[in-house]
Order: C-alpha cells, then sequence, then structure tokens
C-alpha cells in the first residue's frame, strides 16, 4: 500500500507542476508585447513632391512636400477633362455633340491631337484627345466650347478647384501650357483624381487606353505603366521644362485603390519607375477594409415630437478604410449622435458623426444620417414627449 500511495502521490506531484508551467507560460504569453507587424519607411522617390493616397477613403499613406505648389504641365488637363465629364453627367452635352474648331485652337502648340481648323470634332473624340494624346488644341477646342474661350474656362476651372478643396491650385488656362498664375501640389492633383474616379466611374474607362487614333494618326497613352502593370488604369502625364515630368497614377488590386502622384523627376523612364514604387509599397504593406454598408442601420436614437420614438441612421455610402496590414485589430468606432433629435425629420439629414480610429489615432470621419422620415406627431404625442423629454432630462434618461 505504501507503495502504490507513493507513486500516486509522485503522479499527483508531476501533474500539479505541468498545470502550473502551463499557467505560468499562458502569464508570460500575456505579458510580453506581441510583436506587431513592421512596416519599413517608404522608398526613396526621386521627385520633388509626391503623396500615395487611398482613392476610396482619401486616406493618405505616404507622402513628400505635397503641399509644395509646383506647375503642373500637362496634369492640368485632369480639372480639363473634369469639367467635361461633369457636364456629360448633367445633361449639358453629349459625347457626340459636334464642336467647330477655331484657328485658335487649332495654331495652339505643343502635344496635338491634330484636329483641323473649320472642322466638327465630336466631344467623345475631343475627351480622348485630352486624356490619351494629350492635345493642347483639343483642350483648347473643349474650353471655347463650353465656356467661350479660355479665360472663362480657366475661371470655371478655379472655381471647381474652390468647390473641390483644392487649396493650392491655381489654373490660367485649359492646357498646362507654362503660365506665372498657373500651379497646383501632389496633394491636390490625387483628390481632383479621387474626384474623377469616383464621381463619374462611367468615363474613368478612357484613361486606360493605350492607344488613340484621329485624322489617321494613332498616338500611344504616355502613360507607361499601362504597358507595364495590369492593375494600372489611368490618368495622366505631364511635362515642361519647368515642371519636369509628372504623372498621376491609379491602380487596383482586389478591392483596393490607390492614387500615385510624382511631380518634378527627370524623365518619362524616372516617373514611370518612381511611381511603381510607390504603388508597390502601398500594396504590400497596406490593405483596404469594408467597415460599414451603405444604408445599414448602426442606431437607432430617440426621437422626440415623431410619429414613431426612434430613428434609424447609418451612412449614406461605403465606408472602406485603408490601413497598415494585420492592424485590423486595433480599429474602433464611435458614434457622435446629437442628444436632441426632434421630429421632423427627412431621409439622408444629418444627425451626427462616426468617428474610426486606428489606436489612438482617427483615421476617418464619416456623416451619420437619418435613413427614414419621420413626421411630426400628432398634438397630444408632441406634449406627451415634451413632458417625458422634461423629466428625463430632470433624472438623467431614466423615462
Amino acid at each position: 500500500m505504501r507503495v502504490l500511495f507513493s507513486r500516486f502521490r509522485s503522479r499527483l506531484l508531476i501533474l500539479a507542476l505541468l498545470c502550473l508551467t502551463l499557467v505560468v507560460s499562458q502569464a508570460l504569453a500575456q505579458a510580453v508585447p506581441q510583436p506587431q507587424t513592421m512596416i519599413p519607411a517608404p522608398p526613396q522617390i526621386a521627385a520633388k513632391s509626391w503623396i500615395l493616397m487611398d482613392a476610396d477613403s482619401g486616406r493618405v499613406l505616404v507622402e513628400h512636400n505635397a503641399d509644395e505648389r509646383l506647375p503642373p504641365a500637362s496634369l492640368t488637363k485632369l480639372m480639363t477633362a473634369y469639367l467635361v465629364e461633369r457636364e456629360l453627367d448633367r445633361g449639358n452635352i453629349s459625347l457626340d455633340d459636334k464642336v467647330r474648331v477655331s484657328e485658335n485652337a487649332w495654331r495652339t502648340g505643343g502635344s496635338k491631337m491634330f484636329i483641323e481648323v473649320n472642322t466638327e470634332v465630336s466631344i467623345r473624340d475631343l475627351l480622348y484627345g485630352i486624356i490619351i494624346s494629350s492635345g493642347n488644341d483639343a483642350s483648347v477646342a473643349v474650353a471655347e466650347h463650353l465656356a467661350g474661350g479660355e479665360a472663362p474656362f480657366a475661371d470655371l476651372m478655379n472655381q471647381h478647384a474652390t468647390r473641390l478643396g483644392l487649396h493650392n491650385t491655381s489654373f490660367a488656362n485649359s492646357t498646362g501650357l507654362p503660365h506665372p498664375e498657373q500651379y497646383s501640389t501632389a496633394r491636390d492633383m490625387a483628390l481632383l483624381s479621387q474626384y474623377i474616379i469616383n464621381d463619374y466611374p462611367e468615363h474613368y474607362a478612357v484613361y486606360a487606353e493605350r492607344y488613340f487614333t484621329y485624322n489617321d494618326i494613332r498616338q500611344p497613352n504616355r502613360n507607361r505603366l499601362l504597358w507595364r502593370d495590369p492593375t494600372v488604369d489611368g490618368l495622366k502625364t505631364g511635362w515642361t521644362t519647368e515642371a519636369g515630368y509628372g504623372l498621376v497614377a491609379s491602380a487596383k488590386r482586389d478591392d483596393m485603390r490607390l492614387i500615385s502622384v510624382v511631380m518634378g523627376t527627370s524623365s518619362e523612364e524616372s516617373r514611370a519607375q518612381e511611381t511603381q514604387k510607390l504603388l508597390s509599397y502601398g500594396f504590400r504593406y497596406y490593405e483596404t477594409l469594408k467597415l460599414y454598408d451603405q444604408g445599414a442601420v448602426l442606431n437607432s436614437p430617440r426621437i422626440w415630437g415623431g410619429e414613431k420614438n426612434e430613428l434609424r441612421v447609418g451612412v449614406d455610402s461605403d465606408v472602406a478604410m485603408t490601413l497598415p496590414r494585420a492592424r485590423n485589430e486595433e480599429l474602433s468606432a464611435r458614434l457622435d449622435i446629437r442628444d436632441d433629435l426632434t421630429a421632423p425629420v427627412s431621409l439622408g439629414d444629418r444627425v451626427g458623426t462616426l468617428e474610426v480610429r486606428l489606436g489612438e489615432e482617427v483615421v476617418g470621419e464619416h456623416p451619420l444620417v437619418a435613413l427614414e422620415s419621420i413626421e411630426e406627431g400628432g398634438l397630444f404625442k408632441r406634449l406627451f414627449d415634451q413632458v417625458r423629454r422634461f423629466f428625463s432630462n430632470l433624472v438623467g434618461g431614466w423615462f
């Protein structure tokens, strides 16, 4: 019996030691900080200024001198094309509309689409000529058609630059030809590209076209990445002696779209290589997550004096966020909803803010809107809610 008891006690002691070892190991694992995903510094980019932005959220991933005012050269034509697309979307013009080419447009120097004076050219061909051939003649023809001349068209460009929040941009012509009052920044060009992509997606496919033929002259798109990277589908190149070589590019891989801008590089090859560095860095070390769907009910706060007592609220567009890979567990969201919601409320009215954080950093803010309309209740309902609201404020929400 003593031998059996001794063996049992030994085994019990071993089992206790194993349990203690397991508990200590778990405690140490929790106490020791776990390694986070390491993100290297962005690559060295041989450009005067540059930026890399997520096209959905507008979040800037990396940048350098992104607010330095520089001559944009033919990147200017992004705004020219944007205004054409806007007029098409509003139904003020159509792709089949004909534009008579003036001698002024025909004589414009620099890169050309090769339109002929006194001929009629469709808006469709002019838009292709602006985006693919970078035609200065096409840009002037469009400016004259839409605004009566380059000066009033430039004024229109500047009004829209202000509307879109391009705070460091000034346009003096539709082409990008050198002018002392014409300047922009990498950040503003990225923002403008974001609007082009998101506002008028039905026209965005033009930016991916590799060639355009007009008047029996076939010209290639100067964006070399369209041949090298199948995920790149836009946007525009630019060059003058003063500006150097610039490129605004966009690429989409899976559900993630990035916009890159480089300004002031040394050659056509350099702007392509430096852009590829930025895009590769962004796709390698960042990911885009969809957080909320458009129209999804995120909360149903109390509303006073209405036919109903609760109002469904959410976001009026999908909410996606680009963040460093493997850090999604650090994401958190906070709903800041007005505490004085009173009927009537209309569908789409803003009622608060959705704040998204990555750790302690605020990485996104989105409007919270009413997902339904609620009319005023009857007289008795409104009076009853006034009484309830008074006592609710008095005793801290018990009512």
